[in-house]
């Protein structure tokens, strides 16, 4: 659904939380377009992950490293939306 988060500016280019961690947060991030794709469906399918997730790792018993993964925000480079170094400056969510 995000293909290639196309971009003409940093105001364009999001982050959405991926995944569940046992003890807490997402596993990860994943840039995207508002030039491009929907946030309200984009949102509606990572919740449905972070469930079925949530769901495996209580029924495997499955842990994780607890580790705390900051929203690394999002910019426009080389007209594609890519994950940052940190929130400085980027839009979230």
């Amino acid at each position: 659904m995000v293909g290639t988060p196309g971009c003409s500016s940093d105001a364009q280019c999001h982050t959405l939380a991926i995944g569940h961690k046992s003890c807490g947060g997402p596993e990860s991030y994943l840039a995207w377009s508002s030039a491009n794709a929907s946030q309200g469906e984009l949102q509606a399918l990572a919740e449905r992950y972070q469930q079925e997730r949530r769901s495996a790792d209580a029924a495997s018993g499955m842990v994780s490293n607890c580790r705390f993964m900051p929203d690394p925000g999002a910019v426009c480079r080389a007209g594609t939306c890519q994950l940052g170094q940190g929130n400085a400056g980027a839009s979230a969510k």
